[in-house]
């Protein structure tokens, strides 16, 4: 046979090298109502049921019974997690080798008994790095801010993308790109922090990792997904998944705005619906947000996925809440489907009954292929049609590499945020110290934060120092209390920790301090006390932002001791921590800094390494400050009786073991016209005596405007390294985009007028230099 005749027999949507459009049209033509229904839909827990055997191995008898049709299947959720107790733990979970071989064989199975032969695409959780066993785990999103290094943060997820990928993942669903404005909320670990301009610069940088150059073609990138469109930040009292109750301006300056950029900069493919409502409309029913203004005003191309059952709970979730829009779960799927959302996850649930409802006339067939032709050309453009598997040998020597390793130890250096040094009691001179007091319910214990698997390498503070200290110093240590009761993330029931115990384990670890020349102390929170709330059963938002249990008597107990305390905080939330504060010499917030979180706070703690991160979100006093953001509105912090209107720590603050000079901003053009642009310029001089970083930052003012406007708002950072000594001119560009805002009817312009430029190095008045910018029609 000729190739011209084979040309024309093989169909085109398999033939490699015609146009991806030609392929998804070719390919959808062919395709019946229950083909494309089935591309609309995933397994994910029931994939254990329905693809595997009781050993977590494919098993082609029950993948029969369950898709023996041909129809095929959109989406495998989580093959990370295959035989781990559904997805409670990853005690069984599959190895690098082991899923990239399972990968290939639910794969292989799919494209040879479906019909048309078309692909699934797995998807996988990627927060801080794949969700797995042997994956390399970074420091949690709210502790990557805090580097204020977007190269970074893109090269973390380029090594995320890696090791998705070559265990044949190809869909993440990351990064996360909420603005966190209270802290009560149980998710703030998982997002970039309270500024939209922040959130949306690591935003980009998340994509640009994930996705790379969009090609696919060196088979090392993965589909990012932008989470959780839109305001899921702010929750009514701070309860996950409440109601958002903000106006339409603040809606589309601070929750839309890194959703947006995302998109327009990153190219993101993937945008994952939120679970909350906005203005009595949840987001998996609102067509206004995900049709008029993700894609006919942004122009977005991609497909949008459901948040795990949330297209159910515009019906009802049984145990847990309902929007009631719909009588049932059919219904559910019918006002989901005209919103436009692609595909549901995690499981076939309310968009099973989608024939039923096109043939009832409720929803056209035309519908249906509006949002299954996204879903068939990203298959095209991941080459899942023409290179389907992936090498299983290839996924094991990548997995957890050392190189990864280097990279997540960077990344926990450069999260590391130095809030008090009180006579420069760090870093620790082991020449001066015999004997290290290591104490606190963190100091012994892996802190990977939510969404975490088990990474090959993994380290805690006790280990680190011990590790490091070698036989220079001796090493005590001391639990003093505990938090909680176990603490594992993915523990339902929260068990406090027993009051007689800790006093008697504090006066245990006092005994155990006394010996010692300077303690080091590690406290804060655990997996369970912040986290996201899932379930009515499995709770992680809070009323109070203190210490949780004894941990503050522990303190206590030890200041009496007269001796310098170091303290490290780990948390995934801002935590009230005046008490702290007051009484330790040093202070250290840690966020969650991932696998390699023990030799990176010993390298900062014996100065191996210089602190260098910046808070990416206020620290309140108390509770009773919430919400405490710093780009405030001029009449919202007028004061407290007997009390500080102001945070303890402010959003962009952290010190150095070195010191730095920035000079006085300079205007390349104090005045310029509407749609111009600028930059400022400033010098930054190291005075101190150790190579260091500061981050520089630019926050702006509208002076007069036809609407309120923030005291200040972050347009511009950047974080540079500078030799003891060194000076380097630093340039800061001032865009339209940088002066523009929601007007009095609604429109985004930049009016003309006088704006306050500020530059330093925290968002606090004092620490921050002024000159004005004037614009002109």
């Amino acid at each position: 046979m000729s190739i011209d005749a084979i040309t024309v027999s093989t169909p085109i949507y398999q033939l490699a090298d015609k146009p991806i459009e030609q392929r998804v049209a070719d390919l959808l033509s062919r395709m019946t109502l229950e083909e494309k229904v089935a591309q609309m839909v995933c397994v994910w827990n029931e994939k254990n049921d329905k693809l595997l055997d009781e050993q977590a191995c494919f098993d082609p008898v029950r993948a029969k019974s369950r898709f023996g049709h041909g129809h095929g299947l959109g989406q495998v959720g989580r093959l990370s997690d295959a035989g781990s107790n559904m997805g409670k733990s990853f005690a069984s979970g599959r190895n690098a080798l082991q899923m990239a071989e399972l990968a290939n064989t639910i794969q292989r199975w799919f494209i040879e008994n479906s019909r048309l032969g078309i692909p699934v695409i797995f998807h996988e959780e990627c927060l801080h790095g794949l969700m797995a066993v042997d994956a390399t785990s970074f420091p949690q999103p709210i502790g990557l801010a805090a580097t204020f290094d977007p190269d970074l943060v893109r090269e973390v997820f380029q090594v995320t993308a890696s090791e998705t990928r070559c265990r044949g993942g190809h869909h993440a669903l990351a990064p996360v790109v909420d603005v966190a404005r209270d802290a009560r909320w149980g998710r703030v670990e998982e997002t970039f922090g309270e500024d939209p301009y922040l959130v949306a610069t690591m935003g980009i940088a998340a994509v640009l990792g994930l996705q790379g150059d969009r090609s696919f073609q060196d088979g090392r990138s993965v589909i990012a997904t932008l989470k959780h469109f839109a305001a899921h930040g702010q929750p009514e009292s701070g309860n996950n998944c409440a109601p958002v109750n903000v106006s339409m301006r603040v809606l589309r300056e601070v929750f839309l705005y890194p959703f947006k950029q995302a998109i327009k900069h990153g190219k993101a493919l993937a945008v994952m619906a939120s679970y909350n409502e906005i203005d009595g409309v949840p987001s998996h029913a609102n067509r206004w947000l995900l049709r008029d203004v993700l894609r006919d005003e942004w122009g977005f191309e991609g497909i949008v996925v459901s948040d795990y059952y949330a297209v159910r709970e515009l019906n009802e979730r049984p145990e847990l809440y309902g929007h009631h829009l719909a009588a049932d779960g059919k219904q559910a799927g019918e006002l989901a489907v005209r919103a436009g959302v692609n595909i549901e996850l995690p499981e076939p649930d309310c968009y099973k009954s989608l024939i039923e409802s096109v043939d009832a006339g409720l929803v056209t067939e035309g519908n249906i292929d509006e949002l299954v032709s996204p879903l068939l050309k990203q298959k095209f453009q991941l080459g899942l049609f023409d290179n389907p598997y992936v090498d299983p040998e290839v996924a094991q020597q990548i997995s957890g590499s050392e190189e990864h390793r280097t990279i997540a130890l960077r990344a926990a250096h450069k999260t590391i945020t130095l809030l008090k040094n009180r006579n420069q009691t760090v870093p620790l001179d082991l020449d001066k110290i015999s004997t290290i007091a290591v104490i606190g319910p963190n100091a012994d214990r892996i802190l990977l934060g939510g969404y975490s698997g088990l990474p090959r390498f993994q380290s805690t503070v006790l280990k680190g120092i011990q590790d490091h200290v070698g036989t220079s110093a001796q090493v005590v240590y001391h639990e003093g209390c505990k938090i909680t009761k176990g603490g594992s993330w993915f523990e339902d029931t929260v068990v406090p920790s027993d009051v007689e115990e800790d006093r008697r384990s504090i006066a245990e670890a006092v005994e155990i301090a006394r010996k010692a020349d300077v303690i080091v102390l590690a406290v804060g929170g655990n997996e369970q006390t912040s986290r996201e709330a899932w379930m009515g059963n499995h709770l992680g938002d809070r009323t109070s932002l203190q210490l949780f249990g004894m941990q503050d008597a522990l303190v206590d107990a030890l200041v009496e001791l007269g001796k310098p305390i170091v303290a490290f905080l780990f948390n995934g939330r801002p935590l009230a921590i005046g008490n702290l504060s007051e009484k330790a010499d040093a202070l250290f917030e840690c966020w969650y800094l991932g696998q390699e979180s023990g030799r990176a706070v010993a390298d900062v703690l014996f100065g191996d390494a210089n602190p260098g991160g910046k808070l990416p979100i206020s620290i309140p006093r108390s509770v009773g400050h919430v919400p405490c953001f710093y780009n405030y509105k001029p009449s919202a912090r007028r004061g407290y009786l007997f009390d500080d209107a102001t945070p303890l720590y402010p959003f962009g603050f952290g010190l150095s073991y070195t010191q730095f000079e920035i000079g006085q901003p300079r205007l390349a053009h104090s005045r310029i016209a509407v749609g111009e642009s600028t930059f400022v310029q400033v010098d930054v001089k190291n005075i101190g005596k150790r190579l260091g970083d500061v981050v520089v930052q630019m926050y702006i003012r509208d002076s007069v405007s036809s609407v309120t406007r923030p005291i200040k708002e972050l347009k511009r950072f950047q974080r540079v390294t500078l030799e003891p000594g060194e000076n380097r001119t630093i340039n800061l560009e001032i865009t339209p985009d940088s002066l523009a805002f929601y007007d009095i009817e609604m429109n985004h312009v930049v009016e003309p007028g006088e704006f306050k430029v500020m530059v330093g190095d925290s968002s606090r008045d004092s620490d921050l230099q002024t000159t004005v910018l004037k614009v002109v029609e």
